[in-house]
């Protein structure tokens, strides 16, 4: 599989803070932009994949309101996320 539980807990340790912590929203936004990139490059090559397509497409919408929600309750911990992921916003 291409997302192995050390892969989890290092990204839950650096965004969430300790590995337990997978709730933050820094974590979720980080965990969702490394899927989304993986399921990226799966469409390069699979052009007709809709349903990835579709479950790409509701992952982007996932982060999306997680960002929001981000946005909307501490702008520098948004704008932290934001940078350390190098996101387009």
């Amino acid at each position: 599989m291409y997302l192995s539980q050390e892969k989890k807990r290092e990204f839950f340790k650096e965004f969430g803070g300790t590995e337990t912590n997978t709730g933050s929203s820094e974590a979720q936004v980080a965990m969702f932009t490394f899927r989304i990139a993986h399921l990226t490059e799966h469409l390069k090559k699979n052009k007709k994949d809709f349903v990835t397509q579709k479950s790409l497409i509701a992952l982007v919408g996932k982060r999306r309101n997680h960002l929001d929600y981000l946005k909307k309750k501490d702008i520098n911990r948004y704008r932290a996320i934001v940078k350390k992921l190098e996101l387009r916003r």
